[in-house]
């Protein structure tokens, strides 16, 4: 199908892929993360998800990938969470295979993109979108447009200095098995089922998400802060708590003006990337 595109989410447990044709997401699939392999074992593990995904029909593959990247020559820098991926000519390696175009941008960036083109940004021209998972990502909208500054560095409050540790520390998955010694998912499960130190988690988790929040408040004054990824479907239980520190924010009149929202887009991890080959793609 000349319209169809490759999705594919690089996360440091999983890597999720799929095939988007007309905004939709039609076949996707999922493989795990060896995300302490060879950089060549990951690029061939890629590799083999899209030839099982797919033919040989789609026009070109786009990448979201948690960490900088020189979009120009599709470039990935560091990435913690992937040990070997130091420096990572992925758009090389993947144009060379499949012979097809290969676009790359940061994940964060990626779901901002993904939440203008196709979710609540619609509705602002200025946003952040917080990706909470495994990791704290961000993706900022300024004027309509993204800005993801040098090598899509910009936003990167995760490795903020916040306590004892840093602001990933406590606003991602990691404050869940450091601090309660389980998954998210599984306290989700737990606070569903009414399970009291569950609640706690969450209500523990709000307060220091609010903090990270006041921060973005203070730099960008955003309309809208839009929660993406994973933890973000336990929402209901922390946003009481997450409210509570917004409101100390001094500056009252932004703070009765933003919104805090989790994403309504299922797959915008997938659609994101994709959108990279919209002749719009620019915000």
């Amino acid at each position: 199908m000349r319209d169809t595109v490759i999705g594919i989410d690089i996360g440091a447990t999983k890597i999720h892929m799929g095939i988007v044709n007309a905004s939709r997401v039609i076949k996707d699939h999922v493989i795990p993360t060896s995300a302490k392999a060879s950089k060549e074992q990951i690029i061939q593990e890629i590799i083999e998800g899209i030839e099982k995904l797919a033919n040989d029909d789609f026009k070109g593959i786009g990448i979201g990938v948690p960490g900088l990247v020189n979009v120009e020559k599709g470039i990935i820098y560091d990435l913690w969470n992937i040990p070997s991926w130091k420096e990572v000519f992925l758009k090389d390696h993947l144009e060379r295979y499949f012979n097809k175009p290969v676009k790359i941008i940061n994940d964060a960036n990626s779901f901002a993109m993904g939440e203008k083109k196709y979710g609540i940004g619609k509705d602002y021209s200025n946003f952040v979108g917080v990706s909470l998972g495994t990791g704290y990502g961000t993706g900022i909208i300024i004027n309509n447009e993204l800005y993801s500054g040098t090598l899509s560095g910009a936003g990167e409050l995760a490795n903020i200095p916040y306590l004892d540790k840093t602001i990933e520390d406590y606003c991602s998955g990691k404050f869940f098995r450091s601090h309660y010694g389980e998954e998210g998912s599984v306290l989700y499960k737990r606070a569903e089922e009414g399970d009291r130190e569950a609640l706690k988690a969450f209500d523990d988790f709000g307060k220091h998400l609010g903090e990270s929040f006041k921060l973005i408040l203070y730099v960008l004054a955003p309309e809208a802060i839009i929660l993406g990824g994973s933890v973000s479907k336990a929402f209901r239980f922390f946003e009481g708590s997450l409210q509570e520190r917004i409101n100390s924010f001094p500056f009252k009149r932004i703070t009765e003006k933003v919104k805090i929202v989790p994403s309504i887009v299922s797959d915008v991890s997938l659609l994101g990337p994709a959108a990279l080959f919209d002749d719009d793609s620019a915000c």
